[in-house]
């Protein structure tokens, strides 16, 4: 089965760091880039960093810019997200992703199941 599995969201004050991974199995991962979207309450799923696939491309939203990063490990089929200097607004369940298509039509990604990260003040 083809499946993204996240890990490493909890509970942080502001101002602290987390670190979240998203294991795949039952693809060609190293074929595939990668990214992290957020949803908070009553918001939008929104984009929050992406890797190319031989991971010299990084991009980032503006919320996030040098506060998070992203990097890909394709020997033990792993993407993470490095969160630092956390802030309330960042709350949000956070997904993996893999673009199936090759240039993120969301109707070809495959989205992990989520983790919860609380951010309080």
């Amino acid at each position: 089965q083809v499946q993204l599995v996240e890990s490493g969201g909890g509970l942080v004050q502001a101002g602290g760091s987390l670190r979240l991974s998203c294991a795949a199995s039952g693809l060609r991962f190293r074929d595939y880039a990668l990214g992290w979207f957020r949803q908070g309450p009553g918001k939008e799923r929104e984009f929050v960093a992406a890797i190319s696939v031989s991971g010299g491309n990084t991009y980032y939203a503006d919320s996030v810019k040098g506060r998070f990063t992203i990097s890909r490990d394709n020997a033990k089929n792993t993407v993470y997200l490095q969160m630092d200097s956390l802030k309330p607004e960042d709350t949000a369940v956070y997904y993996c992703a893999a673009d199936l298509s090759g240039n993120w039509d969301t109707s070809k990604t495959l989205w992990g199941q989520g983790t919860q990260v609380t951010v309080s003040s």
